[in-house]
């Protein structure tokens, strides 16, 4: 047996069967542009599979070394890639800068980084692997844009026939002139390598004479530039001295190119892969490093303690209760991989979970509850008691105890919330019972929240809190 043919052996022992078959075939028959920054989201889309299947199936093929996982800083503005990390720990938290758009950001996990999966050059060698040999419009498409910008080939004709009014592919230590007559509109010449751009600022009476502009593209990331012109003919001198291949394009910034900017399809993000089970299983080493602080604008947390457990040793034994315990774990644990959360860590007889949504928090405290119920019930008992609250809001990914964690004052509340509960209540806060989605689940279920005030040990106000009965 092969090794390619050992790897794939071993990924259908860990990952859904089904998923390895597909992801198998597609890396035997798979063009070449279809194994480069793979969107898992949208594979799962495409074979209709499973997402958490899928994206479980292709973090176990990197695993094994079937594909190179990369974190993707993109430009919130055209989508572009502003950075690729081979690991999460090359994740800066100042400032990243787009050249197209002229910004600056501050990278955030929850829609600012994706993560993506590239076929290993050891297992086969696609165009990609040496994208300084992409013809352009590939180059834009496969290294310069994410895999969230939904261009399909009229998208890239649109691009080069109406958009662009000229592009070329200027060898490294060359020199080009491009001669072209300027639209009344805003233009930009942009280089994808480099990430440099210059605004052309296109505006008065046409004229006939030759305006003359001459740029110099280089490794240093030159800051953006700006011009104003008039309409009429332009002579752009280019100077290429990055040492690389470089790719000026002059687009017209008008409404064409926003539209085909604007067409979005979901990614897998950062933040999502930091709360899923699979990826904080087989990928610890991959975690923060000391000094870091990501930034998560919203992410929801879910604490559970278990009521009275240290009168239940007592009550039980230690045997007998160290089983309850253990089962007890299982079924939470079970829980929050299916509703698409992960373990932070557990704390004694409590758990810490997070989830991307806190429809799906809500209804894995849901089960929970109803999952202790079962188990008391094939006891004949009713003293294994779970207390759950659930908050969302903003926090910091950081490395606690050689853990990856999470910081901040809405980790806190949550904390706080789950110690309210008395019996078998749930307690969640206002911007979980204001989420989407939340509301559908208590409608089905027939519950009808109690709304209270609480004042939270190590918080200043009291907070408006319900109580799911």
């Amino acid at each position: 047996m092969s090794d390619i043919q050992s790897q794939f052996s071993v990924l259908k022992q860990t990952a859904d069967p089904a998923v390895a078959d597909a992801i198998a075939r597609l890396i035997a028959d798979g063009e070449d542009h279809e194994l480069n920054r793979i969107n898992a989201l949208e594979f799962s889309k495409r074979t209709g599979f499973d997402e958490e299947k899928v994206i479980s199936g292709f973090l176990h093929a990197s695993r094994l070394g079937l594909f190179d996982l990369t974190w993707n800083v993109l430009c919130p503005g055209c989508s572009g890639v502003l950075d690729a990390h081979d690991t999460l720990k090359s994740l800066r938290d100042d400032d990243y800068h787009c050249g197209l758009c002229a910004c600056g950001y501050e990278p955030s996990v929850d829609e600012q980084v994706e993560v993506a999966f590239t076929v290993s050059p050891k297992i086969r060698r696609i165009a990609a692997h040496d994208p300084n040999t992409l013809p352009l419009w590939e180059y834009y498409k496969q290294v310069f844009w994410s895999s969230g910008i939904d261009l399909d080939k009229n998208s890239f004709a649109s691009l080069a026939e109406e958009v662009t009014l000229d592009a070329l592919e200027l060898p490294a230590g060359e020199k080009a002139v491009l001669s072209m007559q300027l639209p009344p509109q805003f233009v930009i010449v942009f280089e994808p390598v480099t990430h440099s751009a210059h605004f052309i600022d296109v505006q008065g009476e046409p004229t006939k004479d030759r305006q003359q502009l001459g740029l110099i593209f280089n490794k240093a990331h030159p800051p953006t530039g700006s011009i104003t012109l008039r309409p009429g003919p332009l002579r752009l001198a280019l100077d290429n001295q990055s040492g690389v291949r470089t790719l000026p394009t002059v687009f017209v910034a008008a409404d064409a190119l926003h539209h085909l900017l604007g067409k979005r399809r979901p990614f897998l993000t950062a933040k999502r892969m930091l709360s899923n089970q699979t990826f904080r299983d087989v990928f610890k080493a991959d975690n923060l490093n000391i000094d870091q602080r990501l930034k998560i604008t919203s992410l929801t947390f879910l604490f559970t303690d278990l009521k009275g457990s240290t009168a239940l040793y007592e009550r039980v034994g230690d045997l007998v209760a160290f089983d309850l315990v253990r089962a007890h774990f299982h079924a939470l644990l079970e829980i929050i991989a299916a509703e698409k959360g992960a373990v932070v860590k557990t704390i004694g007889d409590a758990v810490m979970a997070t989830f991307v949504r806190p429809d799906h928090a809500l209804a894995a405290g849901l089960r929970m509850r109803a999952a202790m119920g079962k188990l008391n019930a094939e006891r004949g008992k009713s003293d294994l008691i779970v207390k759950i609250g659930i908050h969302e809001g903003p926090c910091l990914a950081v490395m606690l105890n050689e853990r990856q964690d999470y910081f901040g004052q809405t980790v806190n509340i949550a904390s706080r919330v789950q110690s309210l509960s008395t019996s078998q209540e749930i307690h969640i806060t206002g911007p979980v019972i204001d989420a989407p989605g939340v509301a559908t689940i208590l409608e089905k279920e027939a519950i009808r929240p109690i709304q209270k005030e609480a004042a939270l040990r190590g918080i200043a106000d009291k907070i408006v809190v319900y109580e799911i009965p």
